[in-house]
């Protein structure tokens, strides 16, 4: 069975089943004395009512629902996942383990010794080529001048009816760069925080209020995709359109099966345009359907994962909504998926080796329904080493950063490699890099902190970061640019609405081809990686491995003619 197979038959059954409101509580995320927190997913074809009967008579407490997707949040016994997972109508029940982690960034382990204070990107021989905007931080932005930011800028640079939907961590609303941009009235935190990996709640709910991150990996992401275009700091790909919030990740990084799917979801109904993914489903790196070297139960959770992820993601798309996420950070071929031995990785210290089958075992989100693969690009458009790859997921390739892009060069292992970006100052200051009166530290100036104010005084905070989750945002920024260009106003939610597959069609079309080096067999021996790393690109200049179809291009996407000819 092929992975297209695999997705096509945990979603077509369900199809048949009747809308119903979400329906979410703080408490989904709280487990109670001498209970343990369960996600229980219903059977494909199984009424949200037969599914919650038999989550009754299994044991089970109904503490929240979502029955768009046939998802329960459940407390109970320790006893429950097996009466749950003998029970007919339903797949099975997943514990409130981890099924994310959102800082999908790379800390290159030279780092930390070798890095220098963050400098212009001038051009020349060995530096990235600097974007030309308006805002005092654009030159260091090579980003944005490999996908022509600036240049679409000219052109299109977003309409506030455009809605991009972050999924992570949250977004700092104190940030001069992104409160602009971002609708707090839009927004939901679907995440409470959990005492035991956050620390200790900062309200009584535990459940923050939208406008902040403690984590600092959600407003990194926010500013590449819609950082504001007002005389300081950075810009974003499209720095005119409005930012969401939808809080699924914990302060701690990790990410939980109920708030994703919960957010995905709402973007559904709220009209929302676009969503960027910058995160992996964990603990399993990847979900199987029958892995032999998991147990009955193991095996049961992963195939509840999968199932309702991807009703998640059906459900979204049906709605107006583009689905674009990071291809991960493992440095491995998708298609051609080496063993896993990091799986489960929460809680620590249960992971075990499992051999993967890639025609039954899927990386989520990218593998799911409907989702833009995004690999990672340094300055120079080498495909950076940590990036994965492969023909069959990817679709197209951004900037990310790549530490150690240009080795023989004075720019190698230089903090101007990596994509700057907004980052709260609260998170800063507690990790040593800004102090108490706001000045950044020599250890920020070593890590690529960079403070940035006004002639009136506001100053914001930047830093440079690597990672896939840094190439995503590119695409669903220039996703929302051509929303922008080519939607419709939507009555129903007072915005501007493009078909997902029309935004994805132009999306690949307009990509800058870029062919595989030559060699095809990539090495990263020179810049210290083990034979691992090393990456062979399949395909040609149309499609590859390394590129997909191609670097996304904001400037060729705006301009493009209209024309919604088949996907590639």
């Amino acid at each position: 069975m092929s992975k297209g197979r695999v997705r096509a038959a945990v979603v077509a059954a369900f199809a048949a089943l009747a809308v119903v409101a979400l329906v979410v509580s703080s408490a989904s995320a709280i487990s109670t004395e001498g209970q343990i927190h369960y996600s229980v997913v219903a059977e494909d074809g199984v009424s949200p009512q037969a599914a919650a009967a038999a989550i009754t008579r299994a044991g089970g407490t109904i503490v929240s629902r979502n029955d768009d997707v046939g998802m329960f949040s459940v407390q109970a016994t320790s006893a429950f996942a097996q009466a749950a997972a003998g029970a007919p109508e339903l797949i099975g029940a997943a514990t409130d383990r981890a099924i994310g982690q959102m800082p999908d960034v790379v800390v290159d382990p030279d780092a930390a010794v070798e890095r220098e204070g963050a400098a212009a990107a001038v051009g020349g021989n060995g530096t990235p080529v600097a974007a030309a905007g308006a805002d005092p931080l654009a030159s260091l932005q090579w980003n944005m001048a490999m996908v022509h930011a600036d240049a679409a800028h000219t052109k299109q640079g977003g309409n506030r009816g455009v809605t991009v939907g972050i999924i992570d961590s949250g977004i700092d609303a104190s940030h001069p760069d992104l409160a602009p941009n971002l609708d707090l009235g839009l927004s939901r935190n679907f995440a409470p925080d959990k005492p035991d990996i956050d620390g200790p709640c900062e309200v009584p709910s535990c459940l923050d209020p939208v406008g902040e991150d403690d984590n600092g990996h959600g407003s990194h992401v926010a500013g590449i995709v819609a950082a504001a275009t007002n005389g300081l700091g950075v810009e974003g790909v499209a720095p005119n359109v409005t930012l969401v919030e939808l809080k699924g990740g914990q302060d701690s990084g990790f990410l939980f099966l109920e708030p994703v799917v919960n957010s995905l979801t709402y973007a559904a109904d709220a009209g929302i345009d676009v969503v960027n993914m910058s995160f992996y489903i964990d603990p399993w790196l990847y979900n199987c359907t029958a892995n032999p070297a998991d147990s009955p139960a193991a095996q049961a959770e992963q195939r509840a994962i999968i199932a309702v992820v991807n009703r998640a993601l059906e459900y979204a798309y049906a709605r107006g909504v583009t689905l674009v996420g990071s291809l991960g950070n493992n440095h491995e071929d998708l298609g051609h998926p080496r063993t896993d031995n990091s799986s489960p990785d929460y809680p620590p210290g249960t992971a075990y080796p499992r051999p993967i089958d890639n025609a039954t075992c899927l990386d989520l989100p990218v593998e799911g329904s409907h989702v833009i693969g995004v690999s990672a690009l340094g300055p120079s458009t080498a495909k950076a080493d940590y990036s994965n790859y492969g023909i069959e997921q990817i679709s197209v390739s951004a900037p990310g950063g790549y530490f150690r892009d240009f080795f023989g060069t004075p720019q190698f292992r230089k903090n101007a490699n990596e994509i700057l970006s907004t980052y709260p100052k609260a998170v800063l200051q507690r990790q040593g890099l800004v102090d108490a009166a706001g000045n950044v530290t020599p250890a920020g100036v070593a890590s690529g902190t960079v403070k940035n104010c006004d002639a009136a005084g506001a100053c914001g905070y930047y830093q440079y970061l690597q990672g896939t989750s840094m190439a995503s945002p590119h695409v669903a920024g220039v996703a929302a640019l051509i929303v922008s260009r080519f939607g419709k106003n939507d009555p129903k939610h007072s915005g501007v609405r493009l078909e997902p597959a029309k935004v994805e069609s132009l999306l690949l079309r307009t990509a800058a081809e870029h062919a595989c080096p030559v060699p095809a067999l990539f090495t990263y021996t020179n810049e210290g990686r083990p034979a691992e790393f090393n990456a062979l690109c399949e395909g040609d200049l149309n499609f590859n491995g390394f590129y997909g179809y191609g670097i996304v291009d904001a400037f060729a996407a705006v301009t493009a003619p209209p024309a919604w000819d088949a996907l590639p």
